[in-house]
């Protein structure tokens, strides 16, 4: 038969003072990277009007940014997204995607595309002073802009050279900060 305090089976509980100290803070830390994990708000930039021959990519960039948060621009991956925004003025769109980018935790952008939107993004959330990864494929044949090149800083501003490969590991790395 088990004795039981409150709720909790006795033999759960430590004995000794250490070892409930040692129990508590392990205990502590499992939820502390659970909720964060789960709480954590992610901020995905890609192109949409300046075009979409990567779609496909960010929806596979988003599907893995979802083990480490919650991704608030999901829709950057929807191949519709021109029609599913069709009713909604610049200003709504605007407003609401830098509501997002004040409220999210980290930013990743895929810059290969180059695009006038996701560059303005990238210098609000440097104001912000968000956590950025920007993601640039040199195999595309394009050049990767100086003003996102030269604002590396291994801190809060990383920009990684990448094959799509390489994703798994590169999020890894950004999100154990």
């Amino acid at each position: 038969m088990l004795e039981v305090v409150g709720s909790i089976p006795s033999q759960v509980i430590p004995k000794t003072t250490n070892s409930f100290l040692a129990w508590c803070s392990a205990l502590r830390g499992f939820w502390s990277s659970i909720t964060y994990k789960q709480m954590r708000k992610i901020y995905f930039c890609g192109s949409i009007r300046a075009g979409r021959q990567d779609v496909e990519l960010y929806g596979r960039i988003i599907e893995q940014l979802q083990a480490y948060g919650i991704v608030l621009t999901e829709h950057v991956a929807n191949k519709e997204i021109e029609l599913s925004e069709v009713n909604l003025d610049d200003k709504f769109i605007h407003d609401r995607d830098i509501e997002w980018l004040e409220n999210c935790d980290a930013v990743v952008a895929e810059v290969t595309q180059p695009s006038l939107g996701v560059g303005y993004e990238i210098g609000r959330a440097v104001a912000m002073k968000k956590r950025l990864l920007c993601l640039f494929r040199p195999a595309s044949g394009k050049k990767l802009s100086a003003m996102i090149g030269g604002a590396y800083d291994s801190q809060s501003f990383i920009v990684k050279h990448y094959a799509e490969l390489d994703v798994p590991q590169i999020l890894q790395e950004f999100f154990s900060y």
